[in-house]
């Protein structure tokens, strides 16, 4: 570009970069990488990270202050590591002392580390062994009346028997029921004609009385 153009001011070069990168389409893609950069203490190392993204930030926002670029680059930081940084230093602080106090933060401490749980050598040997697949084994089917296994007990050839027994039996219960009724119903002659022995001893039971009734006072 430069033999292209020949020699210029800082200002001309500057409204050239301005004009070819600073469009929607890269503003666009460094805020989704400003976005997306989530600090991890395991794959990045803090001096890199953090001034990579304060380039992006002035970058995109040109105006704003240095405490405001602080500020919005400790919150990809997560909440454990950005407040131990910020209990180090009172604001405002320069650069320099926030990527000092994550490298320290980060090398001495274990804050901002993700834990994970130790996996076992052998992953089959806590588990239990499955059990080997029995057929299951199924009762005969046997019909409840006779026993039998040949047939159920809707198709049962003793079903008419026992029914005929049972007819046979509520018919002479019912013969039974009629005659002890007729038997109740009719009077039995001891009833009817008491004995005279019985009667006489009323008689002379009346004429005891008519004899003390006569008798002075």
């Amino acid at each position: 570009m430069r033999q292209d153009h020949g020699k210029h001011s800082w200002p001309w070069w500057k409204e050239q970069i301005i004009s070819k990168w600073a469009n929607d389409s890269w503003r666009f893609k460094m805020e989704n990488l400003f976005e997306e950069a989530i600090f991890n203490i395991e794959r990045d190392r803090p001096m890199s990270w953090f001034l990579k993204q304060k380039d992006r930030l002035t970058a995109l926002h040109p105006d704003t202050s240095e405490t405001m670029v602080h500020k919005r680059i400790l919150r990809k930081c997560g909440g454990d590591l950005e407040h131990a940084i910020r209990s180090i230093f009172i604001e405002p602080c320069s650069t320099e002392d926030y990527i000092n106090a994550m490298e320290e933060i980060t090398t001495r401490t274990k804050t901002g580390r993700n834990w994970y749980k130790p996996q076992m050598d052998n992953k089959t040997s806590w588990r239990p062994i499955p059990k080997p697949n029995k057929p299951h084994e199924k009762a005969p089917l046997k019909c409840h009346k006779c026993g039998s296994t040949s047939h159920f007990a809707n198709t049962c050839p003793k079903k008419t028997r026992i029914n005929e027994i049972e007819v046979g039996k509520d018919d002479t219960k019912d013969s039974n029921d009629v005659s002890v009724n007729e038997s109740d119903s009719e009077p039995s002659e001891e009833e009817e004609f008491p004995d005279e022995l019985s009667i006489e001893n009323i008689n002379v039971s009346f004429e005891v009385i008519e004899v003390h009734t006569h008798l002075p006072q």
